[in-house]
């Protein structure tokens, strides 16, 4: 039976590589719909911990994961496993190497595994953001390593994930999916394959468009928030309440969009994804300056959010050398346990170096892991109010639901707001700083 028919069938099984905050909605989606999946991962203790039906992401409860498995999901390491799939879907990250370059590295290596197990008519799609022209310059080379030859032997295409954790309107399953592939049959069999568990598809001209279209996603959401944190630093010079001036601009029903400033950019998307094109720019001898620009002010934010700490301290006689400094949220955006890029990060690194005894709360974060730049080893502290009155400052970095604004207010000597928690009116102006 060829693929198409395996897809009209559902008898088509699907190997999913990276078991993470991509991989595992797809997991779901697949197996809900019918359809049997393979997830692979290298790291040992997640394949364990999801065969267990448990999951290690927030918004996915365990209760999904224990329906996959009854629906025939299983995780392995076994990546021998992928000659039993007909479609392969590459989930794993893209991060940033020392200098802003781009680093494949994973998916080189993801690339280079599945060409030991590829075979006729198997489909593979990459979903990892990435500059244009990786999947047909840096994948298909190395696909084509096993002696098959893309769009004759095997299908490819890319369709970027368009995944935002935690939301609540908008999932793996009614948000569009754009599709572009080697030869036309590669995009109509990723389309169908989207289609069939009622995920919509924008199918499009190549892959190189189907990057370029994730890379312009989130530049957009860059360069705009970069422009609302610089009105931010800009009108608190003035006096004016940077929020306030936003909601009054999102009363227009045309011509505007609402971006909210912050304490720096966080994720596994919006702080790296606009340096791809930056770097393959270079290529064609083209700077690209606002992304740049958006990138130096965004990646300023936390030591503007110190400096606010710093001068909320010393209009109490109090420097911050020495003082204890608790920050609320480590995970980049609310109500979710994903701390990746975090710029909590950062302000625990600058807070420590400048002497203070900075200590952390997240309930969905009990531990701060090892990252690739910091290892705090450090425990979330409890919510209380006795806690609380213990540290000279609050520095709101995530504005989880869970976290009791009124005990917040009532015990914290100092707050630092960097996500407007408190709102626009009725505040305290000697104890809460918007930064």
């Amino acid at each position: 039976m060829d693929l198409s028919l395996k897809i009209d069938s559902k008898k088509v099984i699907i190997g999913i590589i990276g078991l993470g905050y991509v991989g595992l909605p797809l997991v779901r989606e697949f197996s809900s719909n019918g359809i049997k999946v393979i997830g692979f991962d290298i790291d040992e203790k997640k394949v364990g911990i999801l065969n267990k039906g448990r999951s290690y992401i927030k918004h996915i409860p365990d209760g999904i994961i224990a329906r996959c498995l009854e629906a025939g999901f299983k995780a392995t390491s076994d990546f021998s496993c992928l000659k039993d799939t007909d479609a392969i879907i590459i989930c794993v990250p893209t991060p940033l190497g020392e200098h802003r370059e781009p680093d494949l590295s994973y998916v080189i290596d993801t690339a280079k595994t599945v060409s030991k197990y590829i075979g006729p008519d198997q489909l593979v799609v990459l979903k990892s953001t990435t500059y244009p022209g990786t999947t047909e310059e840096i994948v298909l080379p190395i696909l084509e390593e096993s002696g098959l030859k893309a769009g004759k032997d095997f299908n490819l295409s890319y369709s970027p994930e368009r995944e935002d954790p935690g939301n609540r309107d908008f999932t793996s399953s009614n948000i569009p999916l754009v599709v572009g592939g080697y030869t036309k049959k590669c995009r109509e069999l990723t389309c169908k394959l989207y289609n069939k568990i009622g995920i919509k598809t924008f199918p499009v001209s190549s892959m190189k468009v189907a990057e370029s279209a994730k890379l312009l996603e989130n530049i957009y959401r860059a360069v705009n928030i970069a422009l609302v944190n610089e009105l931010k630093v800009i009108m608190d010079r003035m006096g004016i309440d940077v929020f306030e001036v936003i909601e009054a601009a999102n009363t227009k029903p045309f011509g505007f969009q609402a971006f909210y400033p912050g304490p720096g950019l966080g994720g596994h998307c919006i702080p790296i994804d606009p340096f791809y094109l930056t770097w393959k720019a270079r290529e064609y001898d083209y700077s690209t300056r606002f992304i740049e620009l958006a990138g130096e002010i965004n990646a300023s934010m936390p030591e503007y959010v110190i400096s606010k700490a710093v001068e909320a301290l010393g209009n109490i006689g109090r420097a911050i050398n020495g003082a204890r400094i608790l920050i609320l949220g480590m995970a980049y955006k609310k109500n979710v346990d994903d701390m990746r890029e975090s710029p909590a990060l950062k302000l625990l690194d600058l807070l420590i170096k400048k002497g203070a005894a900075a200590d952390y709360c997240d309930p969905y974060i009990p531990a701060l892991p090892k990252t690739r730049h910091y290892n705090f080893n450090k425990k979330s502290v409890k919510l209380t109010g006795e806690n609380l009155k213990k540290y000279d400052c609050i520095i709101i970095n995530t504005d989880h639901e869970i976290f009791d604004r009124e005990l917040i207010y009532d015990n914290a000597k100092l707050i630092i707001d960097t996500r407007n928690m408190f709102g626009i009116k009725g505040l305290n102006k000697g104890k809460i700083y918007k930064a």
